[in-house]
């Protein structure tokens, strides 16, 4: 069985469940998924998807570096929009973010995101040791 590790950071905001930020697992990271919380404060930034995804990369960026890894070492993104009329918006975000050859994607429209949150993105990453 594959050694496991939890990974944690203050950089990005704690799990507010029974869940991790990340786990570190052999030479991959499964990092959970990120809203546009505050690290600090725990509240939600941004009224429009744009300003959320960008808070929400940013949140993830730093729970991948906590993790030995980094947006570079993408190879697969979940993005979750509770409205699909906001696509075009979030994409334009998410393509400043990932530049090169960016990962695999799915993207759902999912009814309602904790905190009232407009997108949440969750990875797959490398991980370099």
């Amino acid at each position: 069985m594959a050694d496991r590790e939890r990974v944690s950071t203050t950089e990005a905001p704690a799990a507010i469940g029974p869940y991790s930020q990340a786990i570190a697992a052999g030479n991959l990271l499964f990092a959970s998924g990120q809203v546009a919380l505050d690290p600090a404060s725990g509240e939600l930034q941004g009224d429009d998807v744009q300003t959320q995804t960008r808070r929400a990369l940013e949140n993830l960026s730093a729970v991948l570096q906590a993790g030995g890894s980094s947006l570079a070492d993408v190879v697969k993104t979940t993005v979750f929009l509770t409205n699909m009329g906001n696509f075009a918006a979030m994409n334009g975000v998410y393509a400043e973010f990932f530049t090169g050859d960016p990962p695999a994607r799915s993207t759902v429209a999912v009814a309602e995101l904790p905190k009232g949150a407009l997108v949440e993105v969750e990875a797959i990453a490398l991980r370099r040791q």
